[in-house]
């Protein structure tokens, strides 16, 4: 499989394709996944030292994290003060703790191994209604007490000049967010990988894992013992391969759209500070613009991870809400890509065995979580599992209605999120 047809991958930094693995290896840890759970966690395991393989079953990148809409976006799909109420003070405290940790991570990354993926600071939360702003007046305040001194409450007016729509009533500009290139970010650290000895093996998908000492990952054509296994396949993991991951969660699609390169001018009239945008309805809109002045646009979620027929009717109707003056532009990408979603909405930490680990289930999340969770699992393996286990023990909650019912039943109740953010109450 090779990637699809999107912005990203036309615009792909040069790089040669990974070989696929045609023979028995050893090693350390093997990662089942080469999107951003698995190239985090692979990353921070070699650079202290451990022997990693990586198997992705496409390309690396292939999923979602080489496909969404670029957003480096703080804190998780669900807020801690949330988590507090569902999981206590212990939990939000140390949650809390960790909240903006991804994004710094991702800034590192492309700092120390100069990752060329076109990082631009600055996100923005945009209020729809005086609900939403009263929501992100709280988000600031509590985001404050966890560390984040970086964030300005936007009124009416000064949202406008962010972003030229008359649609929002508000917004938090958050500078600890950002956008960037997210194929070109993946492809960066994978070549750090390789950098500091670990093996990255395309086309090479994990077709079964024999638990035991050592632990063996067969594929197609080679197997890989490992002292340590790490489930990182997210939405696209067969569900066969470990179906105890597949039972709490659930893929969802999502769908961008890329306008034609616009002109200087008009970018900037768009959005003068280049920051990214999402808005705060349940059923979001996020936008942003590319390094080519092009307006990359997304929204909607498609629950079960359905192929839609027509992503630009989906989409365009949409954008022209927010600008109606690119009435006619052209759209020369549409796309779309599954993220796996919780029912708590939380990412779900856990062990399957001894020495065989997961990390899945971002929500939405998944740019700046993922690469928080690298670091986690590194700490893990290493004698340290504090920080991990505060995610570990969070619930797993089935979806209700099991493998038959949990779409129609989970598209149901985001009917009615929806309508909510309709009516503004």
């Amino acid at each position: 499989m090779n990637y699809v047809e999107s912005y990203y991958a036309a615009t792909a930094n040069p790089h040669a394709p990974w070989p696929t693995l045609q023979e028995s290896i050893q090693c350390d840890v093997c990662i089942i996944g080469g999107g951003f759970t698995g190239l985090s966690a692979a990353l921070h395991l070699t650079e202290v030292g451990y022997d990693v393989v990586v198997l992705e079953a496409a390309r690396v990148g292939f999923g979602a994290s080489g496909r969404n809409g670029g957003q480096v976006v703080n804190s998780y799909s669900r807020d801690v003060d949330v988590i507090e109420q569902r999981y206590g003070k212990e939990s939000a405290r140390m949650l809390g703790s960790m909240m903006f940790e991804g994004a710094e991570i991702i800034r590192d990354r492309i700092k120390r191994y100069a990752i060329d993926c076109d990082y631009r600071p600055g996100g923005v939360f945009a209020a729809l209604n005086a609900r939403q702003l009263a929501h992100l007046r709280k988000q600031k305040a509590l985001w404050q007490q966890y560390g984040n001194h970086d964030l300005e409450l936007l009124d009416e007016r000064a949202i406008r000049r962010e972003v030229a729509t008359e649609r929002y009533v508000g917004g938090l500009l958050d500078r600890r967010g950002g956008h960037l290139h997210p194929l070109n970010l993946a492809l960066g650290e994978a070549e750090a990988i390789r950098r500091h000895g670990g093996r990255i093996y395309e086309q090479s998908a994990a077709t079964s894992v024999v638990y035991g000492t050592p632990n063996r990952v067969k594929t197609a054509q080679g197997e890989v013992s490992a002292t340590f296994v790490i489930f990182a396949g997210n939405a696209y993991l067969a569900p066969q391969l470990e179906p105890r991951l597949s039972r709490k969660s659930m893929p969802c699609g999502s769908q961008i759209v890329a306008t034609e390169p616009l002109s200087t001018d008009q970018a900037l009239s768009l959005m003068p500070n280049n920051y990214c945008v999402e808005d705060c309805n349940y059923l979001l809109d996020y936008f942003r613009l590319t390094a080519d002045n092009r307006l990359l646009y997304g929204g909607g979620v498609v629950y079960g991870a359905r192929e839609p027929a027509d992503i630009e009717a989906l989409i365009r109707p949409r954008l022209r809400r927010t600008f109606p003056q690119l009435q006619n532009v052209k759209l020369d990408f549409s796309w779309s890509g599954n993220f796996l979603l919780t029912l708590s909405r939380m990412p779900q930490f856990g062990r399957l065995e001894k020495n065989v680990y997961f990390m899945q289930g971002d929500s939405g999340h998944g740019v700046t979580s993922t690469h928080l969770s690298g670091k986690l699992i590194s700490e893990v393996l290493r004698g340290d599992a504090e920080r991990f286990d505060a995610f570990a023990r969070l619930p797993h909650l089935p979806f209700p209605g099991g493998r038959r019912f949990k779409v129609p039943l989970t598209a149901m109740g985001a009917v009615w999120y929806a309508l909510r953010d309709r009516l503004g109450v």
